[in-house]
């Protein structure tokens, strides 16, 4: 019996979301983490930038939500000038665990010599950082779109002179909520840079893909309503693409094959045969479902003839590509926010 590519792209459809159904029952995070020692470089060296005044954390009251979310700072190099800002988010954690940009990478070398504030929300786990309908019974109250496109911004341009001048990346889960907050707030963000996330949230694939994030966490229809609702496709960043027309846009995925990163001798894995397996067995296919999500994105802003830049290598879904992928985006970025 002959194979349509229509069928074919339904079977392919059908095995991602079945791995998505696994990893949610598992209730395994993906991501290849530093180890202690790095760790421990990493937290000396966000200690000495804090005592400089590179680095601050702030404690900002959001008044939808009418809780304080903690905000982590790294200064501009230079402020004798009001500079521009990078907000850039943590994924289905939301910076409350190790699991963050802190943590995992060298961000703080890496914005030490940068003319730019980067701003990380150290909170917003598994609410892929969206206004939810209703109040939710585990979450309470999450207002994240309004705090991070109204009621934060003011409070980083008067605490760091800021320029108003804005962009927005983020990884994983964050990669999808970029793109949705991007088109909501069309005169907000001048560039919007997403790693490694499912650009879908209307599709079987999409659902799947917030669902496994959100989890038995909270309630997903408090989110956006019923899953396959209009909500749903509200959020959606293919169905909302021509939002992004104007700003400049990269996007990333590895293809879930093993790439540079995913060998025994890297740093993130050490010899550990079961964390090898581990980050291949369960973080290639995610990153191959969010390969697929993020060619549909490709394809999608081709049609309405929108700029991006696209990268695909092969890779799974870990933090070292993510590290790799914000300093690849960076130019684009820079580029976008001093203009």
């Amino acid at each position: 019996m002959s194979v349509t590519r229509g069928n074919l792209q339904r079977r392919t459809v059908r095995a991602f979301a079945a791995v998505i159904v696994v990893v949610l029952s598992l209730a395994i995070s993906a991501t290849a983490v530093a180890d202690t020692g790095v760790k421990a470089e990493r937290a000396d060296l966000l200690a000495r930038a804090m005592a400089e005044g590179r680095a601050l954390d702030l404690t900002v009251h959001s008044p939808s939500m009418n809780r304080d979310v903690p905000v982590r700072v790294l200064v501009a190099a230079d402020t004798s000038v009001p500079r521009p800002t990078l907000y850039l988010l943590n994924g289905s954690g939301g910076g409350e665990g190790d699991a963050h940009w802190f943590v995992q990478t060298d961000i703080v070398k890496f914005a030490a010599d940068k003319n730019v504030n980067i701003v990380v929300p150290m909170s917003g786990g598994y609410s892929y950082y969206t206004d939810w309908v209703k109040v939710d019974p585990n979450f309470g109250i999450n207002k994240w779109t309004t705090f991070l496109t109204r009621e934060l911004p003011p409070v980083i341009d008067q605490k760091v002179n800021g320029s108003g001048a804005n962009g927005i990346a983020g990884i994983s889960m964050a990669g999808t909520s970029v793109l949705a907050l991007a088109e909501s707030a069309p005169d907000l963000y001048r560039t919007v840079a997403a790693y490694s996330g499912c650009a879908e949230t209307s599709t079987r694939l999409g659902q799947l893909a917030v669902q496994a994030v959100v989890g038995e966490r909270g309630d997903v229809r408090n989110m956006w309503g019923p899953v396959g609702g209009p909500g749903w496709r509200d959020h959606d960043p293919v169905i909302n693409a021509h939002k992004l027309r104007g700003k400049a846009i990269y996007v990333s995925s590895g293809t879930g094959l093993p790439g540079r990163h995913d060998r025994l001798a890297n740093e993130a894995i050490d010899g550990d045969v079961a964390e090898y397996a581990r980050i291949v067995g369960v973080g290639g296919p995610l990153e191959a479902a969010t390969y697929y999500c993020t060619q549909n994105l490709d394809k999608r802003l081709k049609q309405l003839r929108i700029p991006a830049t696209f990268d695909y290598e092969p890779g799974t879904h870990s933090w070292p590509y993510w590290q790799d992928q914000l300093a690849k985006s960076w130019p684009m970025l820079e580029r976008a926010l001093t203009r």
